[in-house]
Formats: structure tokens, C-alpha cells, sequence
């Protein structure tokens, strides 16, 4: 397991001292934690506490991160929710999760732990039992899994890729703009875990969907997402929907799968917002 960070200790830290409901975010592929900066504002103008630990060896800074992309290569599935375990272990309250595409598989995992009071997934990346695999989703993925070295790489995305993948549903001078403020190299590892997880029982990429103590699971679609479309989030919705707690599906309208840092990330948030605010026990956080 990989040790925190000072930053991300920090975090905890304050969390704790603030005694107010925790939330943790999780981020995905070709991001950084610091792409929820204004989400964490938001949560926080609202009462909560928030930590965004980064995936392990993660640099601070999308220029640190293009200056030396080989610190993302082989990060795997496993070894990066271990790591949000460990943060999410050294709170003194159970928290909400929020997590988007891998960062979405991430927080399910988490939930299926039973360690989430609260959890959100944002188009989250598919897991095993998770079948359908449209033909954008294979296109969004080609960049990675066309090259099977790419398993032990890091690769960073073309803007063509970016635009087709995550900002389809933007103007172009808005895309450029994402692109270039926040898109980072990622690891190819987890899109092959994601991709064979239905034909290898031991994938990484799988999440207990029966445990009783899961808690409440809202999963939040972009309907234009290219890169996870709707047939992928209906199909986790119900598998997810196995579960005895409550499970909720929202679809965002003429929205792609840079949903959260677009111009209208607020309005995701405040859904976010508003099924964590509903669904958060005053009893169950207190660990």
C-alpha cells in the first residue's frame, strides 16, 4: 500500500477537526484530485468536510504531471482503492463518497466495503457483471486499448480523443480549454482490468453489490457520455439495484462524460448535494 501524502493527511486531519460530515472524493482517468477543487468548495459551503486524496504517486499539478507521465503507468485497480481506504480509515466519521468514471468503480467498491455512510457514482466505469459495451464506449477506449503495451503505460489523450470522448456535448473553445487545464497522461492498466472483467473471475474490477451494508447508491448519468453511455449506467443501475439499500439513477440531459468540470458542474453537484443531504443518517457517519 501506498503512503498518504502530506497533503492528503492534512486533509484528514482537518476533516476530523472540523466534526462535520465527511466527503470523499475520487477521481478517474486523465484527471487529478485538484479537478474537484470546486466541488469541494460547494460541499463545504453547505456544512461538510471534504478530502480528495490523489491516486497513489500522483504529482500535485497538471505541468508536474506532463513533465513526468511515467508516474502513472501500472496503477491498477486495486492498489488505488487500498489507497482510498486507508484515507477514508483514518476518518473518525464515516463519509459520503463521490467518485467519477474509474473513480465511479472506485466509490462502489468502496461501498460494497460497507466503509461508505453515502455514495455517488458519476458515470462510473464498468465492472464485472456490467455487459453491454457500446460501440462509443470501444471508440472513447481505443486510444488505450488498441496497443496491449499500453496495459503497462501511461498514455495521455490527443484532443481529437478528448473532444470524442469527453466533451462531445461542448463547444469547441470550451473543450480546448478542459483539455488543456486539466487533462493529465493516465494509466492504461485499468482499462484493461475494465475490459476483461467479465471472462477473469479474479478481476480487480468487480464490486460486491449484495452487501446489507452498502448504503445508499446514487449513480448519476451523462446522457451524451460517449466514453460511458447510457446502456452501461442502466446495466450497473440494475445490478446495483440487487442491493437491499436504496439505489437511484439520475440522467443529466445533453451532457458528456466531462460533466464535472464543464460549465455546468454545479448542477451535478447540487444533485450529489441533494442525495447525500437526504440519504446521510445523523446516525450512521459516527464511526
Amino acid at each position: 500500500m501506498s503512503e498518504l501524502t502530506h497533503r492528503e493527511l492534512r486533509e484528514i486531519d482537518a476533516a476530523n477537526a472540523s466534526d462535520l460530515p465527511p466527503v470523499a472524493f475520487i477521481h478517474g482517468l486523465w484527471l487529478l484530485s485538484s479537478s474537484w477543487d470546486r466541488w469541494r468548495k460547494h460541499f463545504e459551503a453547505q456544512g461538510y468536510s471534504t478530502i480528495a486524496p490523489g491516486w497513489p504517486d500522483d504529482p500535485e499539478t497538471v505541468a508536474e504531471a506532463k513533465q513526468d507521465p511515467s508516474v502513472f503507468a501500472h496503477k491498477m485497480i486495486g492498489v488505488v482503492t487500498d489507497h482510498y481506504l486507508d484515507a477514508i480509515s483514518r476518518l473518525t466519521r464515516k463519509p459520503a463518497v463521490v467518485g467519477h468514471s474509474f473513480g465511479g468503480l472506485i466509490a462502489q467498491k468502496i461501498a460494497g466495503d460497507g466503509v461508505s455512510a453515502s455514495t455517488v457514482a458519476i458515470d462510473p466505469a464498468p465492472y464485472r457483471g456490467v455487459l453491454p459495451v457500446p460501440w462509443s464506449a470501444l471508440k472513447s477506449g481505443a486510444p488505450v486499448l488498441g496497443n496491449p503495451a499500453n496495459a503497462g503505460r501511461a498514455v495521455a489523450l490527443t484532443f481529437d480523443q478528448f473532444r470524442f470522448g469527453w466533451t462531445n456535448a461542448l463547444p469547441e473553445e470550451e473543450a480546448r480549454q478542459l483539455y488543456d487545464e486539466y487533462h493529465v497522461p493516465a494509466a492504461g492498466a485499468p482499462l484493461f482490468q475494465a475490459v476483461t472483467a467479465n471472462v477473469n473471475p479474479w478481476t480487480e474490477a468487480q464490486v460486491d453489490i449484495r452487501n446489507a451494508d452498502r448504503g445508499p447508491l446514487l449513480i448519476i448519468a451523462g446522457q451524451a457520455d460517449n466514453t460511458i453511455p447510457l446502456a452501461i449506467t442502466h446495466a450497473m443501475f440494475k445490478l446495483q439495484q440487487k442491493n437491499p439499500g436504496l439505489t437511484e439513477i439520475a440522467e443529466i440531459p445533453n451532457r458528456g462524460h466531462a460533466l464535472t468540470i464543464d460549465h455546468g458542474w454545479k448542477e451535478v453537484a447540487d444533485a450529489a448535494l441533494s442525495f447525500i443531504a437526504r440519504t446521510l443518517s445523523p446516525a450512521s457517519p459516527v464511526r
